[in-house]
């Protein structure tokens, strides 16, 4: 099996970029999908759209997921992924901006399985997606989806 990609939706670049570069100092080398939006963050978990033809089976490690986005905010992503039996399982950390508490008990309550605050230090920001990263890409166990056993890659 190959590595499992990490679905990033995300539409302000300057936090893309940040959250890439987390990433790689992290040492996680997994292909990173970036959604500029709900919509095509929706696209591409349920092979829609410009991802027509996408093999389903192939679901994302794990979502980071932003809240205020354009076409269809990220909540309503969370939503319809945890509506819909092939996306119910999959990892969703919210990774916002947002310090309001009506943002953060909602996503608790449509199935995110981590919240976190965007910090506003360029330096605190690269290390917390470098953590998170590692967490949900190394010591994370995932439940198996679709009846596909996934398992995280052997170090070595």
């Amino acid at each position: 099996m190959t590595e499992r990609v990490i679905l990033l939706v995300e539409d302000i670049p300057d936090d893309e970029a940040l959250m890439l570069r987390g990433l790689l100092q992290g040492g996680i080398a997994n292909e990173v999908i970036v959604a500029h939006d709900g919509a095509e963050a929706l696209d591409y978990l349920f092979a829609t759209g410009v991802h027509e033809g996408r093999d389903m089976l192939d679901l994302p490690a794990v979502v980071l997921l932003d809240l205020k986005l354009p076409k269809l905010n990220g909540l309503e992503v969370l939503k319809r992924m945890r509506a819909d039996e092939r996306t119910r399982l999959v990892p969703v950390v919210v990774i916002t901006s947002s310090d309001e508490q009506r943002d953060m008990t909602e996503s608790y309550h449509l199935g995110c399985n981590s919240y976190v605050r965007k910090p506003v230090n360029f330096t605190d920001f690269v290390d917390a997606v470098r953590q998170l990263g590692l967490y949900w890409l190394l010591l994370n166990q995932p439940p198996p989806l679709l009846g596909v056993e996934h398992r995280a890659p052997q170090r070595e």
